[in-house]
């Protein structure tokens, strides 16, 4: 994955109206976790840059941090393995994958819960030993 030409502007621009809001206040905190500057990484909001490479080989870019709209609910990528996080007992009501959260609308979660998460995620990616950050 890499970062697309699309703006941040057009980006919000381009959501749906009832999920303005929630996606204002992401953005927000991921501006507040990260200190990056935040780019459009193809549907993901993204902060930060890693270059990652899997003993496989496998290797790519993805955002430090990350958080998408999507059709179903809002999806944040906070970690790869998110299920290991003991701060999902107190979140609220979401489901999850291996390294994102499925979440409807923010007000089904708390707030400061979900910045720890990602707040820890963040700081986590930045130490895995197969990603590099990188400047863009």
């Amino acid at each position: 994955m890499d970062i697309t030409s699309f703006d941040i502007k057009a980006y919000f621009d381009s959501l749906d109206p009832k999920r303005l809001e929630d996606m204002h206040t992401l953005f927000n905190m991921g501006q507040r976790i990260t200190g990056e500057k935040p780019a459009v990484w193809g549907s993901i909001l993204g902060f930060g840059k890693l270059h990652y490479r899997y003993p496989t080989g496998t290797q790519g870019f993805m955002p430090t941090l990350g958080f998408a709209s999507r059709k179903q609910s809002l999806t944040i990528y906070p970690s790869l393995d998110v299920a290991q996080y003991e701060e999902l007992k107190e979140l609220g009501t979401f489901t999850h994958g291996k390294s994102c959260l499925y979440i409807k609308k923010l007000s089904d979660v708390r707030l400061d819960v979900l910045e720890r998460i990602m707040r820890r995620g963040y700081q986590e990616a930045l130490g895995y030993d197969f990603v590099t950050p990188v400047e863009y």
